[in-house]
């Protein structure tokens, strides 16, 4: 798809992603890269990589706050970090999740936190998880003016009522269920819907069925796009962290640990800093320095 530019001074900048841009590529069947990200330096690097959309996810909750669920992160500190990706994406839809606890009590509620990802985590749209009782909180965002990403399958805030973390869907009656969320959350408003491990050919048949795009994570390849984590595709989270559905393109948290070894080794050893890592000063103010 032909990314468009807006003149500012004698500087193009990239449009930012509209949503008629992504129900575009669906219906053209382009498909939809999106990447989450967690701070300034993973959304210049979605931006670089040419992402249409990038999230600032719960997840974060275990890849940078190291705790062992999605569901202690609070809104301030999915603000904070929306608000720093933000800074740093022009052109990919920015997504803001909204964490365990700011949308399940009520539609005002619900509302009010999808406002303050707007207004102060700077994102373009939000995300949130599930269908059922959350349908009202979906049309009550969609008619505060504010879009809406929905979430089937494995929701991750609610895993332990799901039995774990594994594929849903695998049977007769929660794929035909699933597939009347999906539907439900199109007619509530979502303009965008991630599905979270299921069986592909399930994915292949919600994605049929929907006008709007479908972004799998271990949904298979028949869906509209697809979202990893930065962290686990660049392979800076834990080694043993392999789910099946994730392709590792780098091994960059070897490659980290190796300079940082490095550097510790050279720091007591002496090497580091050396002469041209050092500043210098000029001999005659040095003297007089020295001279008292």
């Amino acid at each position: 798809m032909t990314t468009s530019h807006t003149n500012v001074g004698d500087t193009q900048v990239p449009a930012k992603m509209a949503l008629t841009e992504l129900a575009a590529m669906k219906r053209q069947g382009i498909p939809i890269a999106m990447v989450t990200a967690y701070d300034a330096a993973g959304g210049r690097l979605a931006e670089a990589a040419g992402m249409d959309v990038v999230l600032i996810g719960d997840s974060a909750a275990m890849v940078v706050l190291g705790h062992e669920s999605t569901v202690p992160v609070t809104m301030d500190e999915m603000l904070f970090m929306t608000r720093a990706v933000a800074s740093a994406v022009r052109r990919p839809l920015v997504v803001g999740d909204m964490p365990f606890g700011s949308y399940q009590v009520s539609d005002a509620d619900a509302v009010r936190n999808a406002v303050r990802f707007i207004k102060e985590g700077r994102a373009d749209t939000v995300k949130l998880e599930g269908a059922g009782r959350m349908l009202p909180r979906v049309r009550a965002i969609v008619e505060s003016g504010i879009p809406v990403m929905g979430h089937l399958g494995l929701t991750p805030q609610s895993a332990t009522a799901l039995g774990g973390y594994k594929a849903q869907g695998r049977t007769a009656a929660r794929a035909r269920r699933m597939l009347a969320d999906a539907l439900a959350l199109q007619e509530a408003g979502c303009y965008s819907l991630v599905l979270e491990a299921v069986p592909t050919p399930v994915a292949a048949r919600i994605t049929a069925a929907l006008e709007i795009p479908t972004i799998g994570i271990g949904a298979g390849p028949r869906c509209d796009g697809q979202v990893l984590v930065y962290h686990d595709l660049v392979g800076i989270t834990a080694p043993e962290f392999r789910p099946k559905f994730l392709k590792r393109y780098a091994e960059a948290g070897e490659a980290m640990r190796a300079a940082i070894a490095q550097y510790a080794a050279e720091v007591r050893a002496g090497r580091y800093p050396d002469e041209a890592h050092s500043f210098g000063m000029n001999a005659d103010v040095l003297r007089r320095i020295e001279s008292g």
